[in-house]
């Protein structure tokens, strides 16, 4: 109890961190958004949104919308997709995003609102889809709790919530040092710092407060109200390395359980308990 009550006394991020400059050069799949303009997704997203296995006729929310690219794919397939951020910066591109895909003609309407994941605009059992992809790692867990309460609500029996989220958080804490110890034995120390939050995007030092592990999602979502399959996953391993770091990564991404703390990613598909 004392340490929920703790939890509950930190307060949301401030929607001022998340500028039009950390989606473009900060938030997952800004590379592929500056070359086509959202027209093609990450492997990351591309990867999640095909979980999701969205069907034209569908009603879809996308909860942290960021660019708004999803809510551009959705429609093309012929589902109408809906957007939220509390994010000003979030809500303008994916407006400026929808406006500009009008010429396209989508099958599927789109539209996007700024709010609260926390407080969602939307009556009961309204989509057959809830997409939270990239946004459960920004999210204390009181206010993940009260976001999952939402998601449910709004559901439709029947529907799926969607989840992706990185960094697994077993991997930064018990595999993260033993890869920075070996890679600061090969020379390449100075691209490892100690905190991994700061790897690659330093600016997750900043808006990463509630990373996840295959348990700890399964726990959250049977919390509210979900049952669940969650999974791992990671990039694909392009390393051109000799045959013996070959052979260890192999067993780091492919044997359990080494692959629970190597895997970076964290999948989920949930639907309502009955």
């Amino acid at each position: 109890m004392a340490k929920e009550a703790e939890d509950r006394a930190r307060p949301s991020l401030p929607p001022h961190l998340y500028t039009e400059e950390y989606f473009l050069t900060a938030c997952e799949g800004y590379e592929e958004w500056q070359a086509s303009e959202g027209a093609h997704l990450s492997r990351r997203l591309a990867s999640a949104f095909s979980v999701a296995a969205v069907e034209p006729g569908m009603s879809v929310l996308d909860v942290g919308c960021g660019r708004g690219e999803i809510i551009r794919h959705c429609a093309r397939i012929g589902a109408d997709a809906y957007g939220i951020d509390y994010a000003p910066a979030a809500v303008r591109m994916t407006r400026d995003l929808i406006q500009n895909s009008r010429g396209e003609a989508p099958p599927g309407r789109m539209g996007v609102a700024r709010a609260d994941a926390k407080r969602l605009p939307f009556p009961d059992e309204t989509f057959d889809r809830v997409l939270m992809f990239d946004i459960v790692e920004h999210l204390y867990p009181w206010e993940l709790q009260e976001a999952l309460l939402e998601v449910r609500r709004v559901l439709r029996p029947g529907g799926r919530l969607i989840v992706h989220t990185a960094p697994n958080r077993w991997y930064d804490r018990f595999a993260y040092p033993l890869v920075r110890l070996v890679r600061t034995a090969m020379g390449e120390g100075e691209r490892y710092p100690r905190n991994p939050r700061q790897f690659g995007v330093t600016v997750n030092e900043h808006v990463h407060v509630n990373e996840q592990d295959l348990l700890s999602m399964k726990r959250t979502l049977a919390r509210a109200g979900f049952r669940s399959r969650v999974w791992l996953d990671s990039p694909p391993q392009n390393r051109q390395e000799g045959p013996i770091l070959a052979a260890l990564r192999h067993v780091a991404f492919n044997w359990v359980p080494f692959n629970w703390f190597f895997d970076r990613e964290v999948f989920a598909v949930a639907w309502k308990r009955r």
